[in-house]
């Protein structure tokens, strides 16, 4: 009975540490670069632990609140620029963002418009308002239109890679059945998309609160401009109740938003799991 020769296994190949140390040094070298195009002055950062507890003494020791049911009237306002912002942001997104997914929209359509999404990724929000206010003027419906605008880039995004995220399965039926763009959209992805999708929605919504804010710096309205004017006057006993109720409502919201999500999902997986059975 012959033996047979057993190869021992190959060792695997040495890691290559030279693009980790390049990749290493090159970070190193723009955080310092970074440090020294600030011009920080360090003595001033010594004595900044100070100066939080000497603004805060000022803003929350005795907090005007007779201020608080026009503070409230703007946080709403706020909220409301945020919610038509994200309503029209969702609905524009959505609907150029289904073509822009693989599978769904052809290849002429889907770069322009992922190229257009990458594009307004990149501009903020606050220079969108800046542009915009040009023709609408200093009003909270500037704000609204910048927040729709600013989200198309980001929430198109999530809406084709959910898209591309999903069984295919039911597609593919509807497309061998003849069912074109809109059968397709219609019965094979919107049914599967949907939950995931409404979370999405809630979830700009919730970032579009924050945002509504720093828009109000630039005067579209709000919380935000309310916050930079008593800033600006050194009121703080009126800045205190300010901050005090953004923090209050945005809380707020955030829980209740991620209530509703969390029951969107939940929802949506119990379904599967009822299908699959």
């Amino acid at each position: 009975m012959t033996a047979l020769a057993v190869r021992a296994p190959a060792a695997p190949p040495k890691p290559r540490r030279l693009a980790v140390k390049v990749a290493s040094w090159t970070v190193a070298a723009v955080v310092l670069g970074a440090f020294a195009g600030l011009d920080i002055d360090w003595e001033e950062l010594r004595e900044l632990p100070g100066d939080l507890v000497h603004y805060g003494t000022l803003m929350f020791s005795d907090p005007d609140w007779s201020m608080l049911p026009e503070a409230l009237l703007q946080t709403w306002r706020s909220v409301s620029m945020a919610w038509l912002g994200a309503l029209l942001g969702v609905v524009l997104s959505t609907l150029l963002g289904i073509p822009a997914a693989e599978g769904v929209g052809p290849l002429w359509l889907r770069l322009p418009l992922r190229g257009l999404f990458a594009v307004i990724r990149a501009v903020p929000e606050v220079v969108i308002a800046i542009i915009i206010l040009t023709v609408t003027g200093l009003t909270p419906f500037t704000g609204a239109l910048a927040l729709a605008i600013g989200g198309i880039g980001t929430h198109a995004k999530w809406t084709y890679e959910t898209i591309e995220s999903a069984p295919g399965g039911v597609v593919e039926a509807v497309r061998a059945s003849g069912g074109g763009l809109s059968e397709t959209v219609r019965w094979g992805l919107w049914p599967v998309v949907s939950p995931e999708l409404a979370s999405l929605a809630l979830y700009r919504f919730e970032i579009n609160v924050r945002t509504s804010a720093i828009l109000g710096l630039i005067g579209v309205g709000g919380i935000g401009d309310m916050l930079t004017t008593y800033t600006q006057h050194r009121q703080w006993d009126t800045v205190g109740v300010l901050i005090i109720v953004v923090i209050v409502v945005t809380m707020s919201i955030d829980a209740i938003s991620g209530a509703i999500r969390r029951r969107i999902m939940e929802g949506a997986k119990a379904r599967g799991v009822e299908r699959s059975s």
